[in-house]
């Protein structure tokens, strides 16, 4: 059966997933790819991008592992791209490149139709416009069984805690603060989600945390 993982996902330590102002030259937001240095210099990222080298250890061990057994994606417009408003044109397919890291089916909230997008490498995102429920349910469909991940942004993630539908998250607490934001917890009791398994787990350059419901 699927479970509903939101895994490496990456915050400060004032709890901010993302900076502000994000952009097409600013994807996470100013001063936001300072929370994902533990992962951009890791071997699995290197190898992601089609670069050589890469370090090796607990840091790149979680990076890759979040990429296993996944069966669909669920991400929220800001992490697919910039563009905002109605799609003008299909011109836009990702920050990605031709062959997207997702390999299998990821489904797009946003408001806007659009038809579906088939990417190289076995990646078709679909642009779901009727919310997290629906998303969440096609997911399912196609997932095989395997792991559902809830990708960014910050608000899809909070969508998804709000509505009780996580059942496992793997957060990288990157140290370093950005004071402004798209803050992840405000508002959110976890406790009260049902969530009360914690590990803690020391990397290079992050500190890991896993919470569970029991």
């Amino acid at each position: 059966m699927s479970k509903i993982k939101v895994l490496a996902f990456t915050v400060s330590l004032d709890g901010f997933g993302a900076g502000q102002e994000q952009s097409l030259e600013n994807p996470l937001g100013k001063r936001g790819e300072q929370l994902h240095t533990w992962m951009l210099s890791t071997k699995m990222f290197h190898q992601m991008t089609g670069k050589d080298g890469g370090t090796e250890g607990l840091d790149h061990d979680f990076a890759e592992r979040s990429m296993e057994n996944i069966g669909a994606w669920i991400m929220g417009r800001n992490m697919f791209g910039p563009i905002r408003g109605p799609w003008t044109d299909d011109e836009w397919k990702g920050w990605w490149g031709e062959e997207p890291p997702y390999h299998v089916p990821v489904f797009v909230l946003t408001n806007h139709q659009r038809e579906p997008l088939t990417m190289k490498g076995g990646t078709t995102f679909y642009f779901v416009t009727d919310g997290v429920e629906s998303a969440l349910e096609q997911a399912k469909q196609v997932a095989g069984g395997k792991n559902i991940r809830i990708g960014g942004g910050v608000s899809t993630v909070r969508q998804f805690l709000q509505a009780g539908h996580i059942d496992e998250m793997h957060l990288v607490f990157s140290p370093a603060f950005l004071g402004k934001g798209e803050h992840l917890f405000e508002g959110i009791d976890l406790y009260e989600l049902g969530f009360s398994q914690v590990q803690k787990i020391e990397g290079e350059n992050a500190t890991h945390i896993i919470v569970a419901k029991t």
